[in-house]
C-alpha cells in the first residue's frame, strides 16, 4: 500500500537561494530512489522560505529504506545551517475512504 510523506522546511530568509540549489541536487536522489513514485516541492506563495515537500512511496518499506539512506550515506549535512526551524516529517497512510 502506498504512503505519502510530507516534509515541511522553513529556511532562513537569507538562505532560500542556497536551499533551492541544495534541494535541487538532493531531490534528484530522492526521485531516483527505489520505491519513490512522486516527489513535488510546494513553496508558500506568501513566504518563499516555507516549503512543503510531498513524497509518494510504493510502501512503508520503501520509505523506511529511504530514511535509512538519509540517516547514513545520503545524510544531508549542509541542510541544518540553512534552516530557521527543525524540519517536520509526517507520514500518511493511504485510505480507501
Amino acid at each position: 500500500m502506498t504512503v505519502t510523506v510530507t516534509l515541511e522546511l522553513r529556511f532562513k530568509p537569507e538562505e532560500v537561494a542556497a536551499g533551492r540549489e541544495l534541494m535541487g541536487r538532493v531531490l534528484q536522489d530522492t526521485r531516483a530512489f527505489d520505491g519513490n513514485m512522486r516527489t513535488d516541492v510546494l513553496i508558500d506563495e506568501d513566504d518563499e522560505a516555507h516549503w512543503l515537500i510531498y513524497e509518494l512511496w510504493e510502501s512503508v518499506e520503501a520509505d523506511e529504506a529511504y530514511r535509512a539512506f538519509r540517516a547514513g550515506p545520503g545524510k544531508i549535512t549542509q541542510l541544518p545551517p540553512l534552516l530557521a526551524a527543525p524540519p517536520v516529517k509526517i507520514r500518511y497512510n493511504t485510505s480507501d475512504v
